[in-house]
């Protein structure tokens, strides 16, 4: 999977992906951008083409197996696809620290004793052997 963590307007995030015990890449790209609505999933990579078309009205016949964070007009929501339901989207509180993925854990403990999002990734790093690569960040807009 991956760690992907949200705190004081900057989302941060791993590069590495797996596919089973092995480890893909450490140079992966998690953020998709689609019609400027901006991803950052974790999950099987193979759905996440379903779950971003599900995000915009076309519905998966089949299960979603992936969820994440998406930026809309400076909005940050949590995203998924359950059965019953199909896409689901909650608007988060941007002055709450969040995370997801095999390491969030490790990041939301770190970041509860003051780390940064960049500095909660690399806690998880250290830890969740799902998570690792480089650390990348992006600033999203807040509203205060």
């Amino acid at each position: 999977m991956t760690t992907i963590a949200y705190k004081d307007g900057v989302i941060a995030y791993d590069s590495r992906q797996t596919r089973g015990g092995a480890i893909v890449s450490d140079d992966c790209l998690k953020c998709q951008i689609v019609d400027g609505v901006s991803f950052f999933l974790s999950g099987a990579v193979c759905d996440e083409k379903a779950l971003i078309a599900a995000y915009f009205g076309t519905p998966s016949p089949v299960p979603v197996e992936c969820s994440g964070y998406a930026v809309h007009d400076g909005k940050l929501l949590m995203v998924g696809h359950d059965d019953k339901t199909g896409v689901w989207k909650q608007e988060l509180d941007p002055t709450n620290p969040d995370a997801i993925g095999s390491g969030s854990a490790y990041a939301l403990a770190a970041m509860d004793m003051g780390a940064s999002a960049e500095d909660a990734v690399r806690a998880a790093m250290k830890r969740d052997i799902y998570t690792g690569g480089k650390v990348r960040t992006v600033q999203i807009a807040r509203d205060h």
